[in-house]
């Protein structure tokens, strides 16, 4: 009889509107400290933006990027890049066969700020003035390509595109590359750069970033009565995966296993949640089984929680729907509050965030939730974070993306 072997996590690095690094992000959320500020970029009042507001990142690239690297890549990939390196060198920087290394980095929207700025230079400067890299800089797979690159991994450099549930989705893709025998180390997350003016119009334009311009810290409010759209927010996150033989046998450091992964799609429209929750609460139920566990064993779950009006009450939905009675006893918490919305990079950082509370056996508390929405009957921790309990346990985290794009990562401790 074959042993599914079990897939562990024994490196993390990000960076994000609250930190450079995994460590500065960590403080940040148990602080409660928010990620958004006012965007001090010449574009918000030459187009006259509706926002004027993002979670930008909190340490830029170049202050651990050499200058050839920045110039050469789009932000999503200094990102990853940057997220990457931290990862890799605290899971203890491997020595291993180049060929047995695999790398897997999801994005929504891939490299827009190159795509949009070196149009710019064709239409004002003409041809002979586009960057030489122009076109492998914004391709969406230049983030793993890059950290492929940088790593000598060559067992796969592959990208999940599917929109806030990237991230997610790669690093679930990176399990069956090592379930597979394809790779015995996988480097996996998601990076987004999306920092720019079209993307903030079109965000703002379908009315979905919430327009508190007079006080951004308090305006990603998910499960709050009074929440009006999502932060934009942009960075990194990214782990490294392999089997708990594999992570032995080295004399690594292990921090939690990734247990379970499901997925569904909606098929109900291309941005709106299917409001019942139907395949969102598929995909829970998939991450649970696949990872052996009961719906009673999920001691938390880090939800997607955008804070926009709709998408909260259909995951809300989705969770008592796939959870049913045992909704009532399991914390619910909603990071996004802190760090804005990363889009493909949003479910790989909440996912590590999600690693580090089975690690450190904590839950978050959601900011800015003044009065929870009567329709969103769940447990949301709030304001003080909230211990768990001893003993094996284990926590999921959601990811849904417009397409329909839903997946969910079951995490169990070590």
């Amino acid at each position: 009889m074959t042993t599914t072997p079990r897939i562990v996590v024994t490196g993390l690095g990000a960076t994000t509107p609250l930190g450079g690094t995994v460590a500065e992000t960590w403080e940040g959320i148990l602080a409660g400290r928010s990620g958004a500020r006012p965007l001090d970029v010449p574009w918000v009042e030459q187009y006259d933006l509706p926002v004027s507001f993002a979670a930008t990142l909190a340490r830029p690239p170049e202050e651990t990027l050499a200058k050839v690297e920045v110039r050469r890549n789009d932000p999503s990939a200094q990102y990853a890049l940057v997220a990457a390196r931290e990862a890799w060198a605290d899971a203890g920087s491997p020595e291993i066969e180049p060929e047995r290394i695999g790398v897997a980095i999801g994005t929504g929207i891939g490299g827009v700020q190159t795509l949009l700025e070196q149009w710019d230079n064709l239409r004002e400067k003409g041809p002979r003035r586009v960057f030489p890299l122009a076109v492998p800089m914004l391709m969406a797979n230049s983030p793993s390509g890059t950290v492929s690159l940088d790593l000598g991994a060559r067992a796969g450099a592959h990208t999940t595109v599917s929109a806030c549930a990237s991230g997610a989705e790669a690093m679930g893709y990176a399990a069956e590359m090592i379930r597979s025998g394809r790779a015995d180390i996988v480097v996996a997350g998601g990076t987004e750069a999306a920092m720019h003016a079209l993307p903030v119009a079109g965000f703002a334009a379908m009315q979905a970033l919430s327009t508190r311009n007079d006080d951004p810290e308090r305006a990603s409010r998910p499960y709050d009565v009074d929440r009006d759209g999502f932060v934009l927010g942009e960075g990194a996150a990214v782990i490294v995966l392999e089997t708990e033989e594999h992570a032995k046998a080295r004399g690594a450091k292990i921090y939690a296993v990734l247990a379970g992964l499901g997925m569904s799609s909606d098929a109900h429209h291309i941005t709106a949640p299917e409001p019942e929750g139907a395949g969102a609460s598929r995909a829970m139920a998939e991450a649970v089984e696949s990872a052996g566990l009961a719906l009673s064993d999920i001691s938390h779950i880090n939800a997607h929680a955008t804070s926009t009006p709709v998408g909260d009450v259909a995951e809300a939905n989705a969770i008592r729907r796939a959870f049913g009675d045992h909704t009532d006893s399991i914390p619910v918490t909603g990071t996004k509050s802190m760090t804005g919305h990363l889009l493909g990079a949003a479910g790989a950082l909440e996912a590590v965030l999600t690693i580090l509370s089975v690690h450190h056996r904590v839950v978050p508390g959601t900011i800015n939730l003044d009065n929870l929405d009567p329709a969103i009957t769940l447990d949301v921790v709030s304001g003080e974070q909230r211990a768990l309990p001893d003993g094996d346990i284990a926590a999921l985290n959601n990811s849904f993306g417009f397409g329909g794009h839903n997946v969910a990562l079951a995490i169990r401790s070590i």
